[in-house]
């Protein structure tokens, strides 16, 4: 029996295409699919879409980067988050050689912690907990020689004290690398799906729509890879509407702004992530990690104080058959998120 990898794809973009454009910033459910699943893209700064490496939480962002060498890949990663939130992702890899096929299984998990639950007085009357999960099945098939395809589903369950909320989501991407294996460009369409049940009656909300397109170029002459990855290409408009950056003459009027240029391009980079690492050692054990993001720095700095808001770095490294690593993201002046994972490869173990 064959499978058609490739109707499958159009069949699964077609189907959730009816909740393509959505809001950002706070409008829409379930956003802790957003949120990086490794400490490796934490590092580079949220998102890696175009790097086909040994990874298998990389094929959660973009299912087309799913690859053979992912097979009997076993993946944890753990997010310190902000205010003792706890968040991860824990996936397992594996690649069917009768459909020339990888697949992917993974579960991401958000715990907001435990809260205290009062009535309109103010009494408090007991506890409550709050959190979220999203199981993950993905494929990928080689296609050409240069390029393959995949798709994620994301069965999502929300929980938040009475207030339940269940959907499914899909993914679908396409990868493409050159004959040098120096050169690599990715395109994904996250996101695209419904609520099935939501917290309220009759009350659907958006799930947050997002089109990206990234590329890579490892240098020829330095052990160094950088990365432009591209987000929210279904929107122009990203900009915050900030009304204390409005300007009024003496009487109330309201002054035309003259900063139209500089809105342009602040509008044009927070759509943009530049990462980068440096892949070191003479088996590429050791790996150093940096990234920026504009749109998470533009909208979490305080003008008044200077901060690495945006900013994120880490390490990798490989000690015998395990993979270790650490990513730090900066989102505020208050703190940011200290993600580790830790990777390896049951095949490994079956090894002299």
């Amino acid at each position: 029996m064959k499978i058609n990898f490739t109707l499958i794809f159009i069949c699964v973009f077609y189907f959730f295409s009816n909740t393509m454009f959505a809001q950002i910033g706070g409008d829409n459910v379930y956003e802790f699919i957003n949120l990086s699943p490794s400490a490796q893209v934490t590092a580079l700064g949220g998102s890696l879409i175009s790097v086909a490496d040994d990874d298998i939480a990389l094929g959660y962002d973009n299912p087309a980067l799913l690859n053979s060498t992912m097979h009997q890949q076993l993946s944890f990663n753990h997010n310190l988050f902000l205010a003792d939130i706890q968040h991860g992702f824990a996936g397992y890899g594996h690649h069917v050689k009768k459909w020339d096929a990888t697949f992917l299984g993974g579960m991401q998990y958000i715990s907001y912690g435990s809260f205290d639950s009062a009535d309109e007085n103010g009494n408090i009357n007991g506890t409550f907990n709050a959190s979220e999960y999203g199981l993950t099945i993905g494929a990928s098939k080689q296609l050409y020689d240069k390029m393959r395809l995949g798709a994620n589903l994301k069965m999502v369950a929300s929980q938040f004290e009475g207030f339940d909320s269940y959907g499914m989501l899909a993914d679908v991407g396409a990868y493409y690398q050159d004959s040098t294996g120096t050169f690599s460009a990715g395109l994904v369409f996250k996101n695209i799906g419904t609520q099935f049940s939501t917290y309220r009656e009759d009350n659907r909300e958006d799930v947050g729509f997002d089109i990206q397109f990234g590329i890579s170029k490892k240098l020829k002459y330095l052990p160094f890879r950088f990365s432009v990855i591209a987000h929210n290409l279904q929107r122009w408009n990203i900009l915050y509407d900030d009304p204390n950056k409005e300007e009024t003459t003496f009487f109330g009027d309201q002054q035309p702004s003259d900063n139209k240029g500089k809105d342009i391009v602040d509008n044009l980079f927070r759509h943009i992530i530049f990462n980068g690492e440096f892949i070191l050692g003479k088996k590429d054990n050791f790996r150093i990690r940096i990234g920026y993001n504009h749109l998470r720095r533009s909208e979490m700095k305080v003008a008044s104080l200077r901060s690495i808001a945006g900013f994120s770095g880490g390490i990798g490294l490989k000690i015998n058959r395990f993979k270790i690593s650490y990513g730090r993201s900066v989102f505020h002046i208050a703190g940011g998120a200290n993600h580790i994972g830790i990777t390896t490869n049951l095949r490994e173990f079956g090894k002299n």
